[in-house]
């Protein structure tokens, strides 16, 4: 409770939804429909460019591992020059990123490109984030970045079929409209510059080691074991589905993604209630039981019940670690405090994409499924351990700021 005007008011109830928060809402949509757009498209390009059938799942290591690998420090450098600086530097870059890749006709240029929009797309992501924490009302953060992040599901769920309904047009109006888009959202984001000069300024205070964040990607690391299941299950799920006779085979992906997008806005609620780093335990043990049902899941009924409970997990688990995070890190290291968050969360999905088919060539879908649920179950008493120093590195970082 805080007094205004003399009267006790319930910060619980600030507002929410204001119309800066909204253009970042829809500068999320917009930025993530382009990418997952493109993603399901893109093996299929490769192909048309004479790459054999393994190179397929290249575009997306590359970009996802561009991405996690550079985002500690595309998350420091928008601290340093300002968030809004950054979403339009990054937008406009993608957007030439696409133009060129209409006129790309070797599969391997086509990969490396993709390598170069993962960097820009960490810079996006990071810079999205940090910059969110100035719209959301502190007592209201865990539902701020539930909604916050519904904008990407949102995405994520109509994009792909989007992709493909423009590439059947052609390859280059695929990349035409997308580049379009980008270019439209980076004249969106010159409205986000405004707040810049503060906080690069108090960016600038900082030492350069500490830019990177470094308790939060130890802290991070417990996210890294969570997110295996998460891109084991994206690269393998519709072929799980396909080897139990099952259709159609995104019955998991659609499951998933409506828990999610169903429960965001309620789950963001239950986290500021019952508090962040305690939202992660039932969270965490919901995605580890899911994974460990999954290879019982013969049936369509099945298949979905285990997407819902993953989902139910899920849904919490980024905005949960997000607001503990966000909540103990200077104001002038959030953007690190964001890279050292997608760093581990990428490096977990693309590692887990790598490892489930080797372990499922060898010894089945099961035991790939049990390495999954033992990986996300092991992040709790990570967590549990790391969380002591995790306090108190970040709280003497904010006592030197």
């Amino acid at each position: 409770m805080w007094r205004r005007n003399g009267r006790a008011t319930d910060r619980s109830r600030e507002p929410l939804l204001s119309v800066a928060f909204l253009e970042l809402c829809l500068f999320n949509f917009a930025a993530s429909a382009a990418v997952f757009a493109l993603l399901p498209v893109a093996p299929y390009r490769i192909h048309d460019l004479g790459g054999p059938t393994e190179a397929a799942g290249l575009f997306l290591g590359s970009l996802t591992f561009a991405s996690a690998l550079s985002a500690p420090f595309t998350g420091a450098l928008g601290d340093r020059l300002g968030q809004g600086r950054v979403l339009a530097t990054a937008a406009t870059a993608i957007a030439a990123l696409f133009a060129i890749y209409s006129f790309v006709t070797a599969w391997p240029l086509f990969v490396a490109l993709a390598f170069a929009q993962g960097i820009f797309w960490s810079a996006l992501l990071t810079s999205s984030g940090a910059y969110a924490v100035r719209l959301i009302p502190e007592a209201r953060r865990g539902e701020g970045f539930a909604v916050h992040g519904m904008a990407t599901i949102l995405a994520i769920s109509l994009a792909p079929s989007l992709g493909f309904l423009l590439f059947g047009l052609g390859w280059r109006w695929l990349t035409a409209v997308l580049a379009a888009a980008n270019g439209a959202i980076a004249l969106l984001a010159l409205r986000f510059v405004g707040g810049d000069a503060e906080v690069s300024r108090r960016a600038g205070l900082a030492p350069p080691p500490e830019r990177l964040a470094w308790p939060v990607l130890r802290f991070a690391v417990g996210l890294f074991l969570v997110s295996l299941g998460y891109g084991g299950l994206t690269s393998f799920i519709a072929l799980y589905t396909e080897f139990r006779g099952v259709a159609p085979r995104g019955v998991f992906f659609v499951a998933f993604a409506g828990t999610i997008f169903g429960l965001r806005p309620f789950v963001g609620r239950w986290i500021d209630r019952v508090g962040a780093f305690a939202a992660l335990r039932p969270s965490i043990v919901a995605v580890a039981v899911a994974l460990s049902l999954m290879p019982l899941a013969a049936t369509r009924p099945a298949i979905a019940a285990c997407a819902v409970l993953y989902g139910l997990g899920f849904a919490a688990i980024g905005p949960a670690f997000t607001t503990y995070v966000i909540g103990r890190v200077a104001p002038e290291r959030r953007g690190a405090a964001f890279g050292a968050n997608i760093a581990a969360f990428d490096t977990g999905i693309g590692s887990g994409s790598i490892l489930f088919g080797p372990v499922i060539a060898h010894a089945g879908y099961a035991p790939a499924f049990a390495l999954a649920a033992v990986a996300a179950i092991g992040a709790w008493p990570y967590f549990s351990w790391a969380r002591r120093r995790f306090e108190a590195e970040t709280a003497a970082e904010a006592t030197v700021s």
